[in-house]
């Protein structure tokens, strides 16, 4: 009986302390914490800032490096294991788990990172966890596009190298410093003056192969990426929408039926204030 209400007890602090974290209140210090941080590690790159207040700095992102370390206690203890069920809940105990690694010679990689702390703003905002949601959900249709956008460069790289690797073998000497050479062609930078008017003066049709390849990889494959994103969106918002249908048709059929139920309580002390009415005349 006693670990029944042992049990019990624990449970509801566990509850209460869930719904203590997921206060609105809570989540907006830790978001605010988070905004502060960032703040602080983009200062620590300057060389002012540091002569300036160094170690103020440092002692402030030790103090809120704490601060993440209980906040990620409470909700592993209120939580349990669902915690690890949680990918956003995974992300922030892996960031948090690399900033406190050592700062020796071994591990400076991972100390870097400790800039990734900022994006646990990802993971406070619904809004930004619903567009990195939509991200995920692409990544079928965004992996199709490039294998295809991939497809594309090898056969237009292929046909650059035999054509103008001769006479221009720093640009498309080889497969690969071909792909190089249509990739910068394909986000248009200095593509024009760079590489295509060069290759014109010797190859006076060269256009003809480069128009397509733009065509083809920056006006077409590329804003296919942008269709399939957005696809995604609305795609999770419907869902959304969904769901906040499912919740109101259940809550209006609850409504109903305690409607109906009122009014069945009502028929019956009518009729029994009715029968009390009737033996007492």
């Amino acid at each position: 009986m006693r670990d029944e209400i042992s049990l019990s007890e624990k449970t509801d602090h566990r509850s209460r302390l869930r719904d203590f974290i997921e206060s609105p209140p809570f989540r907006y210090t830790i978001l605010a914490i988070i905004g502060l941080n960032a703040v602080i590690l983009g200062l620590e790159t300057s060389s002012t800032a540091m002569a300036t207040a160094g170690d103020f700095l440092h002692l402030l992102d030790k103090i809120i490096l704490w601060i993440f370390i209980g906040e990620l206690a409470l909700r592993l203890y209120a939580h349990g294991l669902a915690f690890f069920r949680d990918p956003w809940g995974m992300f922030d105990f892996i960031i948090i788990t690399i900033a406190i690694v050592p700062a020796s010679e071994q591990f400076s990689v991972l100390r870097a990172l400790r800039v990734l702390r900022a994006l646990r703003i990802v993971s406070g905002v619904p809004r930004l966890r619903q567009v990195v949601g939509a991200l995920l959900g692409a990544v079928p249709g965004i992996g199709a596009v490039a294998g295809l956008l991939s497809l594309i460069f090898y056969v237009f790289s292929v046909i650059a190298t035999k054509l103008f690797g001769g006479a221009f073998p720093q640009w498309f000497g080889s497969i690969g410093e071909s792909m190089y050479s249509l990739f910068q062609i394909m986000t248009l930078e200095s593509w024009s003056m760079g590489i295509v008017r060069p290759v014109m003066e010797q190859f006076p049709y060269a256009w003809a192969f480069f128009v397509p390849f733009i065509i083809i990889s920056s006006f077409t494959v590329l804003n296919l990426f942008i269709a399939i994103i957005v696809d995604s969106m609305q795609t999770m918002h419907k869902e959304e929408e969904r769901a906040v249908e499912k919740i109101e048709t259940v809550v209006d059929q609850d409504m109903r039926l305690v409607s109906h139920e009122i009014n069945q309580l009502r028929d019956e002390v009518r009729a029994l204030r009715d029968a009390l009415q009737e033996r007492r005349s």
